[in-house]
């Protein structure tokens, strides 16, 4: 039976739950004709919605992108949070391009093989856990020994942010992140092909401390080309000092492969 309809959905279907949706249309909450052309944006993160909606959802609205994200919900079952993300993409009015940052990179990856989307783009994603690991304990040990152990790693501002970052930006927004299980940072899970072969863009930064230069290539190359890369930012891009550099290359992208 193919990823699309599978016999466990039937068999064990995934419990309902509340899916936290953040949403931003272009011009309010009406979308124009000419709006109504561009697909929705579907933006995927294992640290939540919130961290597109501080800049990049109002961002990708002003450019004439129907712009959504979604918070799978906790727990680090990848299954029920493929799910969530389908569902959503599912609901929105067109077919729609998906968007996954970090472990929401790899949830992104395994719905591309259930949902058949526009396009996608993969933003510094830990596609790789044991290698995602490997960096987690190089640039915060103390953070993520007690993952070892059975626990649950905590994320540094160092990990997340560039050097020029303000310090205290920063540590809000790790206070706000807080912790993440286990399994939803450091799984290994196979990843099917995407459905309809969607092209597909890897997004990331050699300064990375959480998904190493070389996972950034692997990942590029598993969809057939290479990471679009931004020096000097850390693995939050969508919340560093210049956030609209990588969001303006990823439109432009879409606007490139998908014209209207």
């Amino acid at each position: 039976m193919s990823d699309l309809l599978r016999f466990e959905d039937w068999s064990d279907p995934v419990p309902p739950a509340e899916r936290e949706v953040i949403s931003r249309l272009p011009g309010g909450d009406r979308l124009s004709e000419g709006d109504r052309e561009r697909p929705p944006l579907l933006f995927v993160s294992g640290h939540g919605a919130w961290v597109f909606a501080e800049h990049w959802l109002g961002h990708a609205a002003g450019r004439g992108f129907p712009a959504y994200a979604v918070t799978p919900r906790p727990g680090g079952d990848p299954r029920a949070q493929v799910h969530d993300v389908v569902q959503v993409a599912a609901s929105l009015p067109r077919q729609a391009v998906l968007v996954g940052h970090g472990a929401g990179g790899r949830v992104v990856a395994r719905a591309l093989g259930r949902y058949p989307a526009r396009a996608a783009v993969l933003v510094a994603p830990a596609l790789d856990g044991w290698a995602a690991l490997g960096a987690a304990l190089r640039s915060n040990p103390a953070g993520t020994v007690p993952a070892l152990l059975g626990g649950r790693p905590r994320f540094s501002a160092r990990q997340l942010f560039g050097p020029e970052f303000p310090a205290e930006q920063a540590a809000a927004h790790v206070e706000r992140i807080g912790v993440r299980p286990r399994a939803e940072l450091f799984g290994r899970t196979s990843l099917p092909e995407p459905a309809g072969g969607p092209p597909t863009l890897v997004v990331g930064t050699p300064d990375d401390r959480v998904v190493s230069r070389p996972a950034l290539d692997r990942a590029a190359a598993r969809y057939g080309g290479a990471p679009l890369l931004f020096p000097g930012m850390g693995h939050l891009l969508m919340l560093e000092t210049d956030w609209a550099e990588p969001i303006d290359a990823i439109l432009d992208w879409l606007d490139k492969e998908l014209p209207h």
